[in-house]
């Protein structure tokens, strides 16, 4: 029997599309990557699978999840499987380098930026940007990993020379221009079926940390899960009437990538220009937030999964 295949690897982000899938009653199975065999020699089972590694897989001891899971990809994608956020969609998710790249194929303004490896061409790279302030990120991350914001090069030195230095896990720094918005938020567009669904804008006030996610580790520390939002004091808000004019090349870009379900983040400058800074493929959602919106994105999730295992 055909089923929808869940490749993940962190149980706490995969329930909420558990239950939508059972609330609909369709057949599923979850596939833990984060070690495991498979035999090229076979062919895989029938079905639609739906591929949700994280960038920061590792953060949770999954240190080798994406690579395994490129390999099984390449198994199904070899038998013509139906695969959603296949191949492409894994490699940007896991190199924002990547990401940029293609976003600028697309036409899709992002900040400057400059990728280092090794600690001196951090330095390098911080003076050859020539701003005031910017910010450092790691290259492969996820929940804001190594996001930080510095206002001068001797900041940045006395960060990298100490001991609280976070060293990226693929060795990639990205030295980054800091995009000031007006107001403290940042915009993050979900699309699922490579169609936009809906705009959440993000309180940013606190922090780097915009993890959407109700299961979050206990480091986020600037993820709502201790207590329920309400219109008046939520973190993160749905949008109403809210399609503005680049949701057309987002989704030429995703449909360029073969990415299906995506999350892309933009910030605003005080000119209204807007600047994509981050794809995420495994999107989560957040639902005190949809709640109040009376949105679901995993029902609509499964749903699209539903339409999918037809075609299998």
């Amino acid at each position: 029997m055909s089923k929808i295949y869940v490749l993940h690897e962190n149980n706490e982000w995969t329930i909420h599309l558990q239950n939508r899938l059972e609330e609909l009653s369709l057949p599923y199975e979850l596939w833990h990557l984060d070690e495991g065999v498979i035999d090229l020699s076979s062919e895989p089972p029938e079905g639609v699978f739906y591929n949700r590694i994280s960038a920061s897989s590792h953060t949770r001891d999954h240190r080798f999840a994406p690579e395994f899971t490129e390999a099984v990809l390449a198994w199904l994608e070899r038998h013509g499987r139906i695969v959603v956020n296949g191949t492409r969609a894994l490699r940007l998710e896991v190199s924002k380098v990547n990401q940029y790249m293609a976003l600028n194929a697309g036409g899709i303004q992002t900040p400057k930026t400059l990728a280092a490896v090794g600690k001196k061409h951090i330095i390098d790279a911080a003076n050859s940007l020539g701003m005031p302030s910017f910010i450092t990120k790691h290259n492969r991350a996820g929940k804001g990993q190594g996001v930080q914001l510095f206002h001068s090069v001797n900041a940045l030195q006395d960060y990298i020379d100490g001991a609280n230095f976070d060293e990226p896990v693929d060795g990639i720094t990205l030295i980054q221009q800091y995009i000031e918005s007006p107001e403290s938020f940042i915009i993050r567009h979900e699309f699922i079926g490579g169609k936009f669904l809906y705009g959440v804008k993000v309180d940013t006030s606190e922090g780097f940390e915009l993890c959407p996610a109700d299961a979050c580790s206990i480091d986020d520390m600037f993820c709502p899960t201790d207590k329920p939002q309400t219109a008046a004091t939520a973190k993160f808000e749905i949008l109403k009437n809210y399609r503005p004019a680049f949701i057309d090349a987002y989704e030429a870009f995703l449909q360029e990538n073969d990415i299906q379900v995506a999350g892309i983040e933009a910030i605003q400058d005080a000119d209204g220009i807007s600047y994509a800074y981050d794809v995420n493929t495994n999107t989560n959602y957040n639902s005190d937030a949809e709640k109040i919106a009376g949105q679901f994105a995993m029902l609509e999730l499964a749903k699209y999964l539903a339409a999918r295992l037809q075609e299998s």
